[in-house]
């Protein structure tokens, strides 16, 4: 059975994307393999972690990456996670089978302390609902 390919994208690649990533490796096992990146990648924010290591999830090896890095990879499905990474997505080389838009805001604008673990719940929830839907092939 071959996994399929994730990218999860936005902005910055400091909060949503990496959670979608963390989030989707938990949840999926070995049936996909999830990445992220930023159109303007920054470094991963503390709160980011912090809301991936109180739910119990693994932080080691999430870095912001550029969306550049996967120019030219093919993807099972891109899922974008802000406004502003649409049009990135629109003018990025890569190839996807299916294109998704969740536009979860983003907790650093949000001024609340729990804003980060309210995303990471949004994200997980959304995950929850799209996991049977796509089964590995």
């Amino acid at each position: 059975m071959s996994k399929r390919r994730v990218l999860f994208l936005c902005n910055a690649n400091s909060a949503r994307s990496l959670m979608g990533e963390a989030l989707l490796r938990h949840m999926a096992d070995d049936r996909f393999d999830a990445f992220s990146a930023g159109s303007e990648p920054d470094e991963p924010h503390a709160l980011t972690l912090e809301a991936l290591r109180k739910q119990g999830l693994p932080t080691e090896g999430l870095r912001s990456k550029s969306l550049d890095e996967f120019e030219s990879e093919t993807f099972d499905f891109v899922i974008v996670l802000c406004d502003k990474a649409q049009q990135a997505c629109r003018d990025w080389q890569g190839q996807a089978g299916e294109v998704l838009f969740w536009d979860i805001r983003d907790p650093r604008l949000i001024g609340k302390s729990d804003a980060y673990e309210q995303a990471l719940l949004e994200i997980r929830r959304r995950l929850r609902l799209w996991l049977p839907l796509h089964k590995a092939v």
